[in-house]
């Protein structure tokens, strides 16, 4: 049971509401970025001329493996390292040569970051001292933003008393006291447990809506980029291989590198075209008439979501033979793992009132056409 006092629950639901008519004026920025490149030594290219817009007040994910370039290009916004060449630009501020105290620009590291020895009161009026702001004002913006974030009365313990995810939102809190005009975050859930993470992507997506803030988040985590953004740009040897929502990078991956980071495993080589129908190493399949370009050597991705294992194949739908070699219970669902012509086909299937196959059952596969995507190798 919380021992605030009426006069103090009172107070804070003031500054909560100074805080929310606050984000309603904020103006967020625009970020671009013009032909940035990044070497390391002589052999490592961090980042090969990389053009990219986000938008203003709009939450961004740079997504992708371990030294793709998405932690380099963040650093870059955040004024820690300089590119060898290319321009950034902030609000339609060039901010290329700009050091980080004076951008208006904070940062949330997977770290964390925090100063052990001091309260989360004294962390988070850090960075308000450095600027000279009189401590008068300091408690006043400190009290707003833990209102703002719930924070509760962690802001009078020691940062050593607290969880790790305690710890991550005094993280959040501490970087959005001086008023950022954009926040990035460096993988700042990827120390959590899967429960707090997942509370906390949600929590963070609705803060970003919030404060209307322009947000740019670093993950190698798909599913995590899926559920927070926006729209996603997919890094991999420091060129962005696609921008887009996470809908239009999921479904419609723009060639078979992110088709295959954002999970997908039915992914067949394309051997052979004619009209609109294709061949590959589980059949001929037939596309959608006229809608999507394919030549030998592009893939064709096969979404599980989308085929059906049914005894009748509705009319106009792609069919294929197959054995069940393995099913995987996932409670809601059932995933197949199905040979088609000597190859492995994975199939989702809704568990609630649908037949369930056992291993070694014959099998038929239905896919509309609309379904089937062709991918650039």
């Amino acid at each position: 049971m919380s021992n605030r006092t009426p006069a103090a629950m009172a107070n804070a639901a003031t500054l909560a509401t100074a805080a929310d008519q606050e984000a309603a004026t904020r103006k967020a920025s625009s970020i671009e970025l013009h032909g940035l490149h990044k070497r390391f030594g002589a052999d490592t290219i961090a980042l090969d001329g990389v053009d990219l817009s986000i938008r203003a007040g709009e939450f961004f994910t740079l997504l992708g493996p371990s030294g793709c370039g998405k932690t380099t290009l963040l650093r870059i916004l955040a004024g820690l390292e300089e590119p060898d060449q290319g321009t950034l630009v902030v609000g339609g501020k060039e901010l290329t040569e700009v050091p980080p105290h004076r951008r208006s620009v904070n940062t949330v590291f997977q770290s964390y970051a925090l100063f052990p020895h001091l309260s989360v009161r004294d962390n988070l009026a850090f960075g308000l001292k450095m600027r000279g702001l009189p401590a008068g004002k300091r408690d006043a913006r400190v009290d707003e933003i833990a209102a703002f974030i719930k924070l509760g009365d962690l802001v009078e313990r020691r940062v050593d008393q607290l969880s790790g995810g305690q710890r991550q939102r005094i993280a959040l809190a501490r970087a959005l006291v001086c008023e950022p005009d954009v926040l990035l975050l460096d993988e700042p859930l990827s120390a959590l447990d899967a429960g707090l993470r997942a509370q906390l992507q949600v929590e963070l997506q609705r803060l970003q809506k919030r404060l209307g803030m322009t947000f740019v988040f670093v993950t190698h985590d798909q599913d995590e980029a899926m559920v927070m953004s926006d729209r996603i740009a997919v890094l991999d040897s420091g060129n962005i291989q696609q921008v887009g929502t996470p809908s239009e990078v999921y479904e419609r991956p723009a060639n078979a590198f992110v088709a295959r980071f954002m999970g997908h495993e039915n992914l067949f080589a394309i051997h052979a075209r004619e009209d609109d129908r294709v061949q590959t190493d589980i059949g001929w399949l037939r596309l959608v008439p006229g809608e999507q370009d394919s030549t030998p050597g592009d893939w064709l991705l096969v979404r599980p979501e989308t085929l059906e294992i049914n005894d009748t194949v509705p009319e106009g739908y792609n069919h294929l033979a197959g054995v069940v070699r393995e099913r995987l219970y996932r409670g809601s669902r059932i995933e197949y793992v199905l040979e088609v012509n000597g190859h492995a086909l994975m199939v989702v299937a809704s568990n609630l009132g649908q037949r369930v196959h056992q291993a070694g059952d014959a099998v038929t596969i239905s896919v509309c056409p609309e379904d089937l995507v062709t991918v650039v190798a």
